[in-house]
């Protein structure tokens, strides 16, 4: 199916940006600059990169596509080191994983403004973070008696700062395999069907085809209800039966990766939701990684604000940063696999130590909470080492709901599902007394004077919020006891809590700007300004076209009549003005 058809399949309400995008068209309305061969590509990937094992040099980049793709040296030096496995990982045959690093340097390149659009429509924890590129690896190890080292040794690598993890492992799995059969020209051939895409606009139900495979999928929108998934139907299209449909873009299997630590799940709950300092040691990249993102995703729908390493090594750029015993350590989700780290990382407060993930075809056994010393090397036992004493009382109905499960053979699908609801009604019921708590300290509407500036946000306080919880805490919605205030108290000081409320104030904060346009279209301005001095006037109009500016640069929630109404208010004024004075109001503040 071609690109156009694919266009006028996802509906008709694209942007005349976006429909440029998909159908190749020059001209790129609202401020791109025209779109240019591989734009489509970057709009999923940065690049590609083949990374092989060099005797001389060890990991080497061999290969990145398409060529003109940009990397520094320490972007290349981070790709080569956490594309492969440790060596004590012993992965033989093909594993998949992830990795995060650091961007060294800003770049944006001619649709940028068309992706920040996608970006706004995205729920906030999908938003991609213009500091980190994500690595989706497939990596093969196989015995190769005519090569030296009696191995072969390569990854497939995508980076991008899409964090949509299923689909791009689904991807690789497409590619990855027939790509060590028929190296370049199939690489190439590949990357020329990403630049056939069309964009990632969220809520759109897309049709990818690659290599004679189609993938059709759906990317969340910030609109979508928490906790649903829209279920994508297998259909034809155009005498083609759709190979794969995703019922997923982003999560992960959890119920497979909180197995191991069944029993501490409301425990990790807590600290994620806190941003305290954890490593995860796995015995495989697989492992760490997958363990990492459930970790991450587990405080859904908000945001984990710190940093997070689905799997980090020894030469990673932030080693020493994040393992130096000079200061405390940082809030950062670690997965690691070198045994090194058991000593490295002794002093973090909460460690996690995963065993083998198998299948989940037995009960998990009661483990207890494990003292940090008794953490000696990466052969430990697997459990959770920490001293920490949760603030909730343990909920065991999870537990009993989960094992039945195991013992009657439940599909490991339907156990995710229901971890996935249980962790998202224990956010929400944390969440929805601080939205609440947050929508009270927005001015009422009958103190926003249009002639006046409008009022200010009231200040957020700590004390009057606690006051809140006793008549509308999270008891009203959660039937788990414990001390929930020293929880809540314990969140005002993390990095979440203020990603979590920056956001909301800036959303109110507009949402007073445009109320306060609201009530300027409604006030009869000519009438004021035959009233005021020409000084006053001309200081009006500035004002106005100040805030039509503004509305458009901030993306302001207003609507288009209200735009339109405030430009006639500034047009009627203007003409009510001496000549001399219209032509410079006419020419000022149109850029």
């Amino acid at each position: 199916m071609s690109v156009q058809e694919q266009d006028q399949d996802q509906g008709g309400d694209l942007s005349a940006g976006l429909r440029s995008l998909c159908k190749g068209e020059a001209p790129v309305p609202g401020g791109c600059l025209p779109l240019l061969p591989w734009d489509r590509f970057s709009a999923w990937l940065h690049c590609v990169c083949v990374v092989g094992f060099d005797l001389e040099l060890g990991q080497a980049v061999e290969v990145i596509y398409p060529q003109h793709s940009k990397l520094t040296d320490k972007e290349k030096t981070s790709i080569c080191y956490l594309s492969f496995p440790d060596s004590n990982s012993g992965c033989l045959g093909d594993t998949q994983f992830c990795f995060r690093f650091r961007q060294s340097s800003s770049r944006k390149f001619s649709l940028h403004c068309l992706l920040d659009q996608f970006d706004r429509d995205l729920p906030v924890y999908l938003k991609k973070d213009s500091a980190y590129y994500y690595g989706y690896v497939y990596f093969r190890q196989v015995q190769d008696k005519t090569l030296k080292r009696g191995y072969f040794q390569k990854s497939l690598v995508l980076i991008s700062k899409l964090p949509y993890i299923h689909f791009f492992h689904t991807l690789l799995g497409q590619i990855a395999p027939e790509y060590f059969e028929k190296n370049e020209p199939f690489l190439e051939a590949a990357c020329s069907d990403v630049d056939r895409w069309p964009p990632p606009v969220p809520g759109k139900t897309l049709i990818l085809p690659i290599m004679g495979v189609l993938i059709k999928l759906r990317i969340p929108t910030c609109h979508d209800k928490p906790g649903t998934t829209q279920i994508i139907q297998s259909t034809h299209q155009m005498g083609m039966q759709i190979s794969i449909a995703l019922p997923t873009v982003h999560e992960v299997d959890l119920f497979r990766c909180f197995c191991p630590v069944l029993f501490h799940i409301q425990m990790l709950w807590e600290l994620v939701l806190l941003g305290e300092p954890l490593v995860v040691m796995a015995p495989s990249p697989c492992e760490s990684s997958e363990t990492v993102l459930a970790l991450v995703s587990c405080i859904s729908p908000l945001k984990y604000c710190s940093d997070f390493r689905p799997y980090f090594t020894i030469h990673d750029s932030e080693f020493k940063e994040y393992t130096t015993r000079t200061q405390a350590p940082p809030s950062v989700i670690l997965g690691v696999t070198n045994p090194f780290f058991a000593k490295t990382l002794q002093h973090w407060p909460h460690i996690i130590r995963i065993g083998d993930i198998k299948l989940s075809g037995e009960v998990p056994k009661q483990v207890k909470v494990k003292k940090l010393k008794n953490l000696k090397t990466l052969d430990s036992k697997p459990g959770v080492y920490t001293s920490y004493k949760p603030y909730l009382n343990r909920d065991e109905e999870i537990i009993k709901q989960l094992q039945k499960g195991v013992q009657q053979k439940r599909p490991a699908e339907a156990q995710s599902i229901i971890l996935r609801r249980y962790f998202l009604e224990l956010t929400q019921s944390f969440i929805i007394p601080l939205e609440r708590y947050v929508a009270s300290l927005m001015p009422l509407q009958k103190s926003i004077s249009p002639l006046k500036s409008p009022p200010q946000l009231k200040q957020f306080s700590q004390e009057d919020f606690m006051k809140t919880l006793e008549k509308a805490g999270p008891q009203l919605t959660s039937r788990l006891k414990g001390d929930w205030i020293g929880l809540y108290r314990h969140f005002l000081k993390s990095v979440n809590f203020d990603g979590w409320f920056r956001p909301r104030r800036k959303e109110m904060t507009q949402k007073l700007e445009a109320l306060h346009l609201e009530a300027l279209c409604n006030e009869d301005l000519l009438f004021w300004s035959q009233n005021h001095t020409e000084v006053e006037t001309v200081d009006l109009v500035l004002k106005l076209k100040n805030k039509l500016l503004q509305t458009d640069r901030e993306h302001l929630p207003v609507n288009a009549d209200t735009m339109e109404k405030l430009q006639m208010h500034i047009d009627s004024i203007i003409l009510a003005l001496p000549e001399d004075l219209q032509g410079i109001l006419l020419k000022t503040g149109t850029t």
